[in-house]
């Protein structure tokens, strides 16, 4: 039990490492810190180099200091499908309008996996911890998944019902804001509950598996006693 709690914490370090660590999470939100104050002094355009600058020394400092690369790499990605839609559109604003809707898209996702009766949380611990669907066969498991990924899905929800609306009416600053303090921090307290309903989970499925184990040794256990009174009622008859 102690082995596979061990276990169970390596693999909740190694997602928030997929994640960049907190740094990473923290460095997530430099280039809006950078975007928002240059757009309104300098314009759109520096701006945009600005955050692209920021993202590509975040990159870098991960490659120098041999830290998690992808989630970088993933960010610097990101902040140029922003900029180049801030461009497009010509309205620093526009920065914004992807995360917007990758918010929208994956509460929708999270969401009708629920609905599906395969929480997505079950789904990608599952894939981590090398378990598969075995939870599946545990009613307490599947609650605990699907409260986590109910989490997911209100925390995106949120985001975009409160960044669209700030979207629509103009309010560029308060963008920034809401991105920022709906960003890193919000996603560290639903990743807080997150692992403790993971924890829940896997209880519920350790002791769905040790239940199946003692009903498949209990048989056993009857035929050894019922051949063990053959036995003796044999020996009995032949003293007779």
């Amino acid at each position: 039990m102690w082995q596979s709690r061990r276990v169970t914490d390596r693999q909740e370090q190694s997602i928030l490492e997929q994640l960049g660590g907190v740094s990473g999470l923290v460095y997530s939100t430099l280039p809006i810190l950078v975007f928002v104050p240059i757009n309104s002094i300098w314009g759109l355009t520096a701006a945009i180099w600005g955050a692209l600058g920021v993202a590509a020394a975040v990159l870098v400092w991960r490659v120098v200091a041999k830290g998690a690369i992808q989630p970088a790499i993933s960010g610097f990605l990101g902040v140029g499908v922003c900029a180049f839609i801030a461009y497009r559109t010509g309205d620093a604003k526009g920065y914004f309008l992807f995360g917007i809707y990758t918010s929208l898209a994956y509460a929708g996702v999270f969401l009708l996996s629920i609905l599906l009766r395969w929480p997505l949380v079950g789904v990608l611990w599952g894939f981590l911890n090398g378990h598969g669907n075995s939870w599946r066969g545990s009613r307490a498991a599947i609650r605990a998944y699907d409260l986590a990924t109910a989490a997911w899905a209100l925390v995106f929800g949120a985001r975009y019902l409160v960044q669209s609306q700030l979207y629509d009416t103009d309010h560029t600053g308060w963008l920034a804001v809401s991105r920022i303090a709906m960003g890193w921090p919000l996603t560290a307290l639903v990743l807080v509950a997150t692992v403790w309903l993971v924890r829940r989970a896997d209880r519920a499925a350790e002791a769905l598996v040790e239940a199946g184990a003692d009903a498949e040794t209990e048989p056993e256990a009857g035929v050894e006693s019922d051949d063990r009174g053959a036995q003796s009622n044999g020996s009995g008859d032949e003293r007779s």
